[in-house]
């Protein structure tokens, strides 16, 4: 990969030039933990002292935590460390030694991005002149404050250059560290001391397997950079690090200030995929997943931009809603498994994860922590993500129900920043799909974070229920298909605009009531202000209909304007349109765009108002019921108390 202008190249000369001093660190240092409290201690031996000396035992003073070799009283010796995660095993493991070149790698790294930090603020000098008691009184303020920055710099670096260098040996197994205390910062050698010393008593507490070494390792490399860039808001001289761009040319690493680098890390899915012919009805939520999945491979891995995030059209969030048993769960599977499918033609990382009720947790802010990491895994700029919250009606709380507990209000505030905060960046390498039998159960502020509606309603028509009666069958029996187009109804194109043809009118009664009421004082709507009429008179029969709904709507529209697939060839033959570059894939795809009609905008408001107009019917439903149920309750027990009285 080429430099750009403004990337420094950090040589790989000067980085191998501290190899021997980074090696010296993982074999043995000594440290007096200055901010940490030990997490474990060391046990009275039970064996010979010749055995003990060769192979200490000791026990955690940590609560809960089972007995572990730990930090010896003669030093840190990472290395050893590391080779004893196995237990019994006498030969270093691949994983092992992996994490071992890594740490090595990343401590040079780290080393050299100090010293180019201290040549380009005079830091070297400033150390100089100290060694040789010549520097001025009054540049000591300035020389203490350089020497935390130079920490904090190469802290962060460590840190930075050991997750991305170990990414590739991830597994799913993940490892809760807890919070990293020894952040030292009065010099970049005590600083890594610290680091290596609160890293060996991770490994010692968590590594016993290889897949938890690793995981430890880089669950300890992320809450490093956590803290350290938090204490990088308030420290002076840390500029000239976080305005600096570096380049590792031979890990293809980017040393960006206080920004984490990531690395590709996909996942091997082992869900059943299904085939889009095998998703009998719901045309226009086929459709559209189809027309999604493809639109994600249209991300720029250099650029980090996709052009239909940059042109509209591309979906971010949308929900999926139906009843149980029409099909969301085929739906998933379909999505994920074209885009598994585009993704390894093209050689591209994808990653799909589902935040599910699993993820709840009681312990406080552990649910916002799972959600947290569950967005920044899908979220990922090195990889084509796709996430799904599957009956998010039970996930995520609705605020204000007593019955959601602090876990599901936690994932509702997360989820709700991620989808629509201040901070939220659309990439077009990702989107979110929500999923719920029961959609007006879920937050209604969350709901309208949804971009996009999937009406997942299943088979509707006569030829739906023989092509699904066709193919659930399968093809172990004679029995005559009859007069019937196997699979006919299915072509996409033709159904969806069938189905789009009949959001033309409302479905819902209360947006019928509307739609007569509107039409009836000013005709047709086909003009701007006639539409902006129609939409004020829904928000007064629904005040839930705010700015938040125009958007969603308009966003759906731009969608209708990218109403055509990128050609299969596109897919299977990457050269064609997926490897070239930004500016040629984005004039290739405002090519094939659509003028947008007033008939795409009286559809996508009719199909998203009757959605919103569906979800508060079925909510004040819902709540007349649970009212009633209530109300017979409390007659019984007045019943029974009255008799038990007399």
């Amino acid at each position: 990969m080429s430099q750009s202008a403004s990337e420094m190249e950090l040589r790989e000369e000067d980085i191998r030039s501290h190899y021997a001093a980074a090696a010296e660190m993982l074999m043995g240092i000594d440290h007096a933990p200055r901010l940490a409290q030990a997490r474990l201690t060391l046990a009275a031996p039970e064996r010979s002292p010749e055995i003990s000396a060769m192979n200490r035992r000791f026990r955690s003073t940590t609560p809960g935590m089972i007995t572990r070799q730990m930090a010896r009283p003669d030093g840190v010796r990472l290395i050893d460390r590391i080779a004893e995660s196995d237990d019994d095993d006498p030969l270093t493991s691949a994983k092992q030694a992996a994490v071992t070149h890594a740490l090595r790698r990343a401590l040079s790294i780290a080393l050299a991005a100090g010293a180019a930090f201290a040549d380009r603020t005079g830091l070297g000098e400033l150390k100089k002149a100290n060694l040789e008691t010549r520097l001025p009184a009054a540049r000591q303020g300035e020389f203490g404050e350089l020497l935390g920055a130079e920490a904090l710099a190469v802290l962060f670096t460590f840190g930075n250059a050991l997750a991305f260098l170990l990414a590739p040996q991830a597994s799913e197994q993940t490892v809760e560290v807890g919070s990293v205390d020894e952040v030292l910062t009065d010099n970049a050698p005590l600083a890594l001391h610290g680091a290596l010393w609160e890293l060996d008593q991770i490994i010692g507490l968590h590594a016993k397997s290889d897949d938890l070494l690793v995981s430890a390792v880089l669950a300890y490399a992320e809450q490093l950079m956590a803290k350290v860039a938090l204490r990088a808001e308030t420290h002076p001289r840390v500029q000239p690090f976080a305005e600096a761009k570096y380049r590792v040319e031979a890990d293809d690493f980017t040393l960006a200030g206080f920004t984490p680098a990531r690395k590709a890390r996909g996942t091997t899915l082992t869900m059943a995929f299904k085939k889009p012919e095998e998703v009998i009805g719901n045309h226009i939520a086929k459709y559209q997943a189809m027309r999604l999945a493809k639109m994600l491979m249209a991300y720029d891995f250099s650029r980090k931009l996709n052009p239909f995030a940059e042109l509209g059209g591309f979906i971010f969030t949308f929900m999926g809603d139906g009843k149980p048993g029409t099909g969301k769960t085929t739906l998933i599977q379909m999505m994920a498994g074209m885009i598994n499918d585009y993704c390894k033609i093209a050689g591209y990382p994808f990653r799909y994860q589902n935040l599910s009720i699993d993820n709840v947790d009681s312990y406080q802010g552990k649910s916002g922590q799972n959600a947290k990491a569950f967005i920044t895994s899908v979220m990922d700029p090195a990889v084509i993500g796709f996430g799904t919250i599957d009956d998010i009606d039970q996930v995520a709380g609705k605020r204000g129900e007593r019955g959601s507990s602090a876990g599901q209000q936690e994932i509702t505030a997360v989820l709700m920043e991620a989808f629509a905060g201040a901070n939220t960046v659309v990439r077009g390498n990702a989107t979110f799909g929500m999923f719920s039998n029961y959609p007006e159960m879920v937050d209604d502020a969350l709901r309208q974070r949804a971009g996009a509606r999937f009406l997942v309603d299943g088979p509707q028509s006569r030829e739906d229920y023989i092509d699904i009666l066709a193919l659930l069958l399968g093809k172990n029996h004679a029995i005559p298909v009859g007069e019937h187009d196997l699979y006919a109804g299915q072509e996409i194109r033709k159904a969806v605009a069938a189905s789009f043809e009949g959001h033309s009118q409302p479905h819902e009664d209360g947006l019928k009531a509307v739609w007569a009421a509107v039409a009836g004082k000013i005709g047709p709507l086909d003009t701007l202000a006639k539409l902006g009429s129609y939409l004020k008179a829904i928000q007064e029969a629904d005040g839930r209909f705010t700015g938040r709904a125009i958007k969603n709507i308009t966003d759906a529209v731009k969608v209708r304007a990218m109403d055509f697939e990128l050609p299969d060839e596109w897919m299977e033959k990457p050269d064609l349109f997926l490897f070239k570059d930004y500016d040629t894939k984005k004039a290739m795809i405002a090519d094939l765009r659509t003028p947008i009609t007033v008939e795409m905008v009286v559809q996508e408001i009719n199909r998203y108002a009757d959605s919103e107009f569906r979800y508060a019917d079925k909510s004040d439903e819902a709540a007349i019921e649970g009212a009633v149920r209530d109300m017979r309750r409390m007659e019984e027990a007045k019943r029974r108390y009255l008799e038990g009285k007399g």
